[in-house]
């Protein structure tokens, strides 16, 4: 598998369910869930406007993201899986997001050039 680091640091933001999405909720990525427990938005660190925020809110910056290159079926297996069992082996945490055409992986800041080996490791080249 083929996967590219994307450019910037990424932040995981959780806000209240009954908040509305932000209109800094956007730029080059950004994901948005909205369930009955929460609204997570993953977006550029720099784009967030903390003002914004509803009381409650929880912010964590300094993640990067991993992206598989797609379009990959949605009939196929074990893409996650063989991302985030080696980088689990190697105690790394992720946050994993997935779109109709691809995955990404995040990973913290200061894990990304030992992430990136360990996927390397794997048999998964890193561009």
């Amino acid at each position: 598998m083929r996967l590219t680091t994307l450019p910037g640091e990424l932040a995981i933001c959780r806000l209240p369910a009954t908040a509305a999405v932000p209109d800094w909720a956007r730029g080059a990525f950004v994901s948005i869930t909205h369930t009955v427990d929460e609204l997570s938005i993953v977006c550029e660190r720099a784009a967030i406007v903390e003002s914004d925020l509803p009381d409650g809110s929880l912010v964590e910056g300094g993640w990067w993201a991993l992206k598989v290159a797609g379009p990959l079926d949605l009939d196929l297996t074990g893409i996650l899986a063989s991302l985030a069992t080696p980088l689990a082996e190697a105690e790394i945490s992720i946050f994993a997001i997935s779109t109709y055409d691809t995955d990404y992986v995040l990973v913290r800041a200061e894990e990304l050039g030992r992430a990136t080996a360990v996927v390397r490791g794997a048999g998964h080249e890193v561009v």
